[in-house]
């Protein structure tokens, strides 16, 4: 089980929203981090054959996915950032409907939905109508019909967009229950996502892939420090313009940073251990988390 990308391209017009991208995805669960429009979905898009690209090639244990056509989207399970959804069918309608489309016999698909019901934890549920799910029960009923067909790739397009912390945190538990013997991809900009469940971690920038690795490895590799001072509430806005700066903790005193920076901002700097974020922001800087341009 082997996918793999070579020297992927896809552009619009003069942009490059995907530019010369490798990688090589097996069993486990890989994480795509990036700020809004940095050509996530983009790339989402052409592992899913939804968009062509325009220069590379993307296999399947060897053979080219536009080649194989259906015979590889068999294979897919997929969740866009925003899935459609009749919102007047139940959710157990809604499952069977997405299972006749991908083309299950009834008898399998019910017994299918029932347990991707179960293991999703929307049994009690199941007579609902979408429209009056909760956001984070609306993002597991996409997982259950991403995998359905019992996919050996399930990709997920910012899977955690708008969940609170509790149903973030749950839907991490899932992604990792559900990447036994298969390729997991989640999209994200939010460091903690993939964190602490990606076997390895992709940092996608302006289109193209600057780092990878496990979660350690990304840390091992920051090439600047981290630090912690202190400074006067005056002084902040001059430290949020001159440094990147990953926190700020206003006190009764003044204020507490926490400063990626190569030398210490000040003469009685502490120096920090980084984190996953603090690399995050070294390479996107205060563009992190900015509006979504949808590349």
């Amino acid at each position: 089980m082997e996918l793999k990308l070579t020297e992927v391209t896809k552009a619009f017009r003069d942009i490059n929203a995907v530019e010369s991208v490798s990688m090589t995805l097996e069993s486990g669960v890989y994480g795509l981090l990036g700020v809004n429009g940095a050509g996530k979905t983009t790339l989402m898009r052409i592992l899913c054959t939804l968009l062509k690209p325009t220069a590379g090639t993307v296999t399947w244990d060897g053979q080219d996915i536009f080649a194989l056509g259906g015979e590889y989207r068999r294979f897919l399970g997929y969740l866009p950032q925003d899935f459609g959804y009749y919102p007047d069918f139940t959710v157990w309608d809604y499952l069977n409907y997405i299972s006749a489309i991908k083309g299950l016999r009834p008898a399998a698909a019910k017994q299918r939905a029932e347990a991707l019901l179960e293991q999703v934890g929307l049994e009690k549920v199941r007579g609902k109508k979408m429209k009056k799910l909760s956001g984070g029960m609306k993002r597991r009923a996409g997982i259950a019909q991403a995998m359905l067909n019992d996919p050996r790739v399930l990709i997920l397009d910012e899977p955690t967009a708008g969940l609170d912390p509790k149903e973030r945190i749950r839907f991490r538990n899932l992604l990792s229950e559900l990447a036994k013997d298969r390729i997991v991809l989640l999209s994200t900009h939010i460091v903690s996502d993939v964190e602490y469940i990606a076997n390895e971690i992709m940092l996608m920038k302006d289109g193209r892939i600057v780092l990878s690795g496990t979660s350690e490895d990304l840390i091992a590799a920051m090439p600047e420090r981290v630090w912690n001072c202190a400074a006067s509430p005056e002084q902040v806005g001059a430290y949020l313009k001159n440094h990147k700066v990953a926190n700020v903790k206003m006190l009764r005193q003044g204020a507490q940073l926490r400063i990626v920076s190569a030398q210490p901002p000040t003469e009685d700097a502490v120096e920090e251990m980084p984190t996953l974020e603090d690399v995050f922001l070294y390479h996107f800087g205060e563009k992190a988390g900015g509006e979504d341009v949808s590349l």
